[in-house]
């Protein structure tokens, strides 16, 4: 677990919806050796498959960590690096990452029992996926990432600008990435 750690993406980009038109490209321009979170719930099965296999070719050829959103039989499937989903869903899986988005103490005390190597800690500020709905802030996103025992990924209205002025090592995000 430890190497699996230390060599975790600093940047992540998640696919959404919203943002499928133009993950090609967003994957292309992100730097080499990020990580993409494949999640594309909005599609049928057999065209989840087939688009996340398409994404999957392009990130590789940036040299980009793949993970699937998904158990890790699923991702196992699907040569995926890591699967990221609830800590209960991940199971134990010694060649993949796997990754958990977090809330609250409670729910890092559930990714620190699976044994997660990632927790996406959400949501950091304001974001349009969730319009409206309470934010952790930069004090509290610290507090929660300072108790992780994995490596911490802030998530939720992250952008390039935000993840240097507040110092965050390690972000991930959906708009503000493409």
């Amino acid at each position: 677990m430890k190497n699996r750690q230390s060599s975790l993406p600093h940047v992540w980009l998640i696919s959404d919806a919203r943002n499928d038109a133009v993950l090609e490209r967003a994957l292309s321009r992100l730097p080499r050796g990020s990580g993409f979170i494949f999640r594309h719930y909005h599609l049928p099965a057999d065209r989840r498959r087939a688009r996340y296999l398409r994404l999957c070719r392009t990130a590789r050829r940036h040299g980009h960590a793949v993970i699937l959103a998904g158990d890790t039989s699923q991702a196992r499937r699907w040569k995926a690096d890591g699967a990221y989903a609830s800590p209960a869903r991940l199971g134990s899986a010694p060649n993949l990452l796997r990754l958990a988005t977090v809330h609250s103490l409670r729910e890092l005390g559930e990714a620190h029992r699976a044994g997660v190597d990632a927790v996406l800690i959400s949501p950091a500020f304001p974001t349009a996926s969730h319009p409206g709905a309470p934010t952790l802030g930069p004090v509290r996103l610290r507090l929660l990432a300072a108790r992780a025992r994995a490596k911490p990924i802030a998530l939720g209205g992250m952008t390039r600008r935000k993840a240097r002025g507040y110092n965050i090592s390690r972000w991930a995000a959906i708009d503000g990435l493409s």
